[in-house]
């Protein structure tokens, strides 16, 4: 007889949580299945194996991990039924498929996958793959697609037809990445194989965004940054962020806006980037710590982007796109005021960085460091048309 149990494995994340597994036990042997979950040792209660009420959500989650544990025992029960025998591995194929009432089809499936992403608090994803599931039964007309009927020439109308509704390269790149996803965790929860992935002849890497990507000169941060804004008091915040965005090496919105005061110890800010999970120490330069001056007063977060603490997950998106949709409006008027003759967007700050950082003449790899770019390549698409010090010095150059 088998057992099963969900657990918090040992092994420790980069981000210090661990990951909720379901273990099942066969004649002393342990297979661990990965669940969406990741945890604190403080939001999870081992005897019970479910998130206590320190975990964001804790009730959604727990049913959600009650269902992955309903699925698993009728798996073992049919096999208890049916066989003389059975191993850890013909478990797993019946847990991954012949117990998974959507088996092999494309829509149920996702909208699984979007309300774990939703359990799990990565609102934006499930935003994106929403959307993207949405797209793609709009154009296939049958909700009870199959992965195997997802081919290249399938693929090939689909950008068709994102074309015809108005679609450019980065904006079809975006969906077809989030379906690309979907089918590589559809081979490894076994309701599609490797034999029907269409994405090895498909390249999305075709798609890449041609648009070219907009950055100011030192001249013109300068003029944004000393704007003055007595007559337009509803702009400081906005002037604000940018600036400090830009001499925090292009520090982006997500990450500005979960900033507490607890991340700054003495001349230096620490952070962890949400996008790439890297850890960041940056030195306060004058025009941060003139921004961080004027929100001293703040309780908790250092902008007044999030108004309170321990908000749900939705919460925090809703007010994200709020606020950013007033800080782009924000900016497009604070280029005007100052004279800039160039579309600014939150993203332009991080463009502008690295742009000014080059034409100071500093070296491509310290910029790439600077950033956390993980490639070099990916650096040198921003600046196309590694010691800590050395990059304080770097953006010291920018005063």
């Amino acid at each position: 007889m088998a057992s099963l149990k969900t657990v918090l494995r040992k092994t420790q994340l980069k981000n210090d949580k661990y990951p909720i597994a379901l273990r099942v036990t066969k004649d002393r042997k342990s297979k661990f299945f990965k669940t969406p979950f990741e945890a604190t040792i403080n939001e999870w209660d081992s005897k019970k194996g479910r998130f206590n009420n320190r975990f964001s959500n804790s009730l959604k989650a727990n049913r959600l991990l009650g269902k992955i544990e309903d699925r698993a025992l009728e798996a073992i029960s049919d096999l208890e039924m049916n066989a003389d025998f059975y191993t850890l591995q013909d478990f797993e194929n019946k847990f991954r498929v012949e117990t998974n009432p959507i088996a092999r089809k494309v829509f149920p499936f996702w909208d699984e996958i979007i309300e774990e992403m939703k359990s799990a608090g990565k609102i934006g994803n499930a935003s994106v793959n929403k959307d993207t599931k949405d797209s793609l039964l709009m154009f296939s007309k049958k909700p009870d697609l199959l992965f195997k009927s997802i081919s290249v020439k399938f693929l090939d109308k689909y950008e068709v037809f994102l074309r015809s509704r108005g679609g450019t390269d980065g904006g079809i790149g975006v969906k077809m990445r989030a379906l690309r996803a979907i089918f590589n965790l559809a081979i490894r929860r076994g309701l599609a194989t490797e034999k029907e992935y269409p994405f090895r002849e498909y390249k999305i890497s075709k798609l890449k965004g041609k648009g070219i990507k907009k950055a100011l000169n030192i001249e013109e941060v300068h003029k944004i940054q000393n704007l003055d804004l007595k007559d337009y008091p509803t702009l400081v915040n906005s002037r604000n962020y940018f600036v400090f965005s830009f001499y925090t090496r292009g520090m982006n919105f997500a990450d500005m806006m979960k900033l507490k005061w607890s991340d700054i110890s003495g001349d230096r800010i620490h952070y962890q980037r949400s996008k790439t999970k890297g850890n960041f120490i940056i030195k306060i330069l004058p025009p941060v710590q003139e921004v961080l001056d004027y929100y001293k007063d703040n309780p908790y977060y250092v902008f007044p982007i999030l108004l309170k603490r321990n908000m749900t997950p939705n919460q925090i998106d809703n007010r994200k796109r709020k606020v950013l949709k007033r800080y782009n409006k924000d900016l497009r008027e604070l280029g005007k005021l100052a004279g800039v003759n160039k579309i600014i967007t939150s993203y332009v700050a991080r463009h502008s960085f690295a742009n000014c950082l080059k034409q100071k003449g500093v070296a491509t790899d310290v910029i790439s460091e600077s950033m956390g770019h993980q490639d070099i390549g990916t650096t040198k698409a921003y600046l196309k048309e590694l010691d800590v010090s050395v990059i304080d010095d770097a953006n010291e150059l920018l005063l």
